[in-house]
Parts: C-alpha cells; structure tokens; sequence
C-alpha cells in the first residue's frame, strides 16, 4: 500500500504533464478549504513562479502537516 506522501508525489507528477499553472491554481481550489476568493489569491501569489517553484512549496507545506 502507497503512503499519503506517496500518493501526493504520483498526483503532483500527473498534474504536472496535464494542467497549465491556472488549472492548477484550480485545482488546488476545489481540495483546499474555501474562504474568499482563493483562485485570484493564488493567481497573485504564483503570478511569477515556475511549476517547479510552485511545487516546491507545495512540498514544504505538505512537509510540515
């Protein structure tokens, strides 16, 4: 059986060949708990990253749960 860790790392790598960093902003929209406008706020704060970049932080926060 996959550890979450596991399963989080498959997802990210699937994500990454099929969304565009909107999609992804979306994405992450729709499995995080909502309060405002949470795609506008990733928007801005992603505005000038990479993927890579995007989910590298992705990691250090999934690290630290």
């Amino acid at each position: 059986m996959s550890s979450t860790a596991e399963v989080f790392e498959k997802a990210i790598r699937i994500l990454r060949k099929e969304l565009n960093s909107k999609e992804f902003a979306l994405f992450l929209q729709a499995i995080t708990p909502k309060r405002g406008d949470s795609v506008k706020e990733l928007d801005e704060k992603t505005k000038n990253l990479t993927m890579d970049e995007i989910l590298q932080i992705i990691k250090k926060v999934e690290e630290k749960l």
